[in-house]
């Protein structure tokens, strides 16, 4: 039974959340001290969390980037806030899919349970880590994590997608419309910033595990890797 978490300060909401979500198996923790809310999520054991934006406080990018800090579980935003800066800015700081209110709940449980198969669904029926290598360059997309060299880097979810897409083309051009496929089924809200702050985010990552100037800009048609030693 999947834990998921509600940090949402509309108590009604919450609850009705909480009875919908129920209904199909899943198991609900709601937060009511806003003041402590990674010690909640340390504490639900959580497979998912539901986060609202305006919270009493610090605001929901705070706590996401408290929650990324520890863990990689899947975070979707749930907000009445609906401009394409505050969808890039919940992205930028962690989130992997932005839910505008009002919603229906059936998105909301299809979209728990389309992050829940693509983080845990697969391990089952992996016994062996699949890693994905170019040179000196090691992705573990099970674990999100990437290696140069002696150096570890974690990545979210979304950034690792990115950084498997580019080396599995091993040097040629990925296009921005496939790394949007890749990284999010539904597009309606990703406008042409959003995918740029990963490639910045991916590009940070790798130049501090000392892989410089590794994701090329090829203009008008994507992106491409460069990884010395690849060849």
């Amino acid at each position: 039974m999947e834990t998921i978490l509600i940090i949402e300060d509309d108590a009604k909401l919450a609850g009705l959340l909480e009875a919908y979500l129920s209904k199909y198996g899943f198991r609900t923790v709601t937060v009511e001290d806003f003041s402590s809310v990674l010690d909640a999520f340390l504490d639900s054991g959580a497979d998912l969390v539901l986060l609202d934006v305006n919270l009493p406080k610090y605001d929901g990018y705070y706590w996401c980037r408290q929650i990324r800090s520890r863990s990689l579980c899947p975070i979707l935003f749930i907000s009445a806030r609906d401009s394409g800066m505050d969808q890039v800015m919940a992205l930028e700081n962690g989130a992997d899919d932005y839910i505008t209110k009002p919603f229906h709940y059936e998105v909301v449980l299809a979209k728990i349970r389309s992050q829940l198969r693509r983080v845990y669904g697969s391990y089952a029926q992996q016994p062996e880590e699949r890693t994905v290598r170019l040179g000196p360059l090691t992705l573990y997309p099970e674990r999100f994590a990437i290696q140069h060299g002696e150096r570890t880097s974690e990545l979210t979810q979304k950034e690792s997608v990115l950084l498997e897409a580019l080396m599995l083309k091993e040097g040629r051009v990925v296009s921005r419309e496939r790394l949007l496929d890749l990284m999010w089924e539904d597009q309606h809200f990703i406008d042409d910033n959003t995918l740029n702050v990963y490639i910045t985010r991916v590009r940070k990552k790798l130049k501090e595990l000392g892989a410089q100037d590794a994701v090329e800009t090829v203009r008008g048609a994507g992106y491409r890797l460069n990884i010395a030693g690849a060849s």
